[in-house]
């Protein structure tokens, strides 16, 4: 036999009890003092990065300041960057990247 169909208010009743019960399974999260004191800086360091790259200019300059978004969107993900990844993520925008080197001997 088929089951009856649900309706609209019966799908997001049974959706919104769904997502509270995977919510309740999850183990909380808990943060010593210096992971939230290191991410805590890195926060300031990825703002204050946004806010001196305004006036930059270049297609590296909204490459760069795309990633620093997306890093502050991501912030409570599981994986984030290392130091050595972070430091290049900061940098980004007012580097410019090195220009290609063609063997091309024509003039």
């Amino acid at each position: 036999m088929s089951q009856p169909k649900l309706t609209p208010l019966q799908e997001a009743e049974a959706r919104r009890q769904a997502a509270a019960a995977t919510k309740a399974s999850k183990p909380a999260r808990n943060f010593s003092e210096e992971e939230k004191a290191k991410r805590k800086e890195r926060v300031e360091k990825a703002k204050d990065a946004l806010a001196r790259s305004v006036g930059a200019k270049g297609d590296h300059v909204v490459v760069g300041r795309a990633a620093l978004k997306k890093y502050l969107q991501n912030l409570n993900e599981a994986k984030q960057p290392d130091d050595a990844q972070f430091e290049t993520l900061i940098e980004a925008p007012f580097k410019a990247p090195e220009k290609k080197r063609t063997n091309d001997r024509r003039f």
